[in-house]
């Protein structure tokens, strides 16, 4: 993965507050911010797996951060894109082995601090959306503790904060996009 096409698929995205913070980020971090072991500020890559109609999303209960969030974490040296970090950590993490990206479109940009158990201080998280059918079999991996589809607007209380913001918003820019 090369930190070029990384910043040049941030610069593509309309212009925003975040957007703009992580291109700072980037050009004062360089290729270190790939990397976890580089630094406890990182670029991660996430997924939202939304059911086709898009009113429910599929969850899991992280281990350490004791909340409910999306797919995601570390990119790796096999990832050759952040959207391959996302996929493989959807895949990964709920055990859907056929589950594909609805597409290689960046939908939200978010930093947060981590507490805790967590090695890392900051991470950069890029997250791209998946479609899968609420009925396939899920399997929960050793970082999480549950599994479970919610209502994009029925959140349980324990998610991080702006969560149900984003997930509203990444449903309908893939909704626009649909139509």
């Amino acid at each position: 993965m090369h930190i070029e096409s990384v910043v040049d698929d941030i610069r593509g995205l309309p212009a925003s507050a975040e957007r703009d913070a992580f291109l700072a980020f980037l050009r004062e971090t360089g290729a270190a911010a790939l990397w976890r072991d580089d630094g406890g500020q990182h670029l991660t890559g996430s997924c939202f797996v939304f059911s086709p109609d898009l009113a429910r999303v599929l969850l899991c209960f992280h281990r350490k951060g004791r909340f409910w969030v999306q797919f995601g974490g570390h990119l790796e040296p096999r990832d050759a894109t952040i959207a391959d970090t996302a996929l493989r950590e959807a895949r990964e993490e709920s055990g859907i082995e056929d589950l594909q990206l609805w597409s290689t479109e960046i939908v939200d940009l978010d930093r947060h601090e981590l507490h805790g158990g967590f090695r890392c201080s900051t991470h950069w998280d890029i997250a791209f959306a998946a479609i899968a059918d609420p009925d396939a079999a899920l399997v929960v991996s050793d970082e999480s503790e549950d599994l479970a589809w919610f209502a994009v607007g029925s959140l349980p209380r324990d998610t991080p904060e702006g969560l149900a913001t984003r997930l509203r918003a990444a449903a309908r820019a893939i909704a626009r996009r649909r139509s």
